[in-house]
């Protein structure tokens, strides 16, 4: 049980700093995506394909 909570914890720090990451890289181009608990969400049950659903709502949308 507590693999899996430090297992869980683990994915929430990393797709943290991959979001924070992606957003120094793309602020001057003006395509940041917030981070919240609903993007951190669901990178951490989607995974990396989340990001880039992210990516192409916020072209879509903006």
């Amino acid at each position: 049980m507590l693999k899996k909570i430090f297992s869980v914890v683990k994915k929430i720090v990393f797709y943290s700093f991959l979001l924070y990451g992606y957003n120094l890289i793309t602020k001057p181009l003006n395509v940041m995506i917030p981070i919240n608990l609903i993007s951190v969400g669901a990178l951490t049950i989607f995974g990396v394909p989340a990001l880039f659903s992210f990516i192409l709502i916020f072209i879509l949308i903006y």
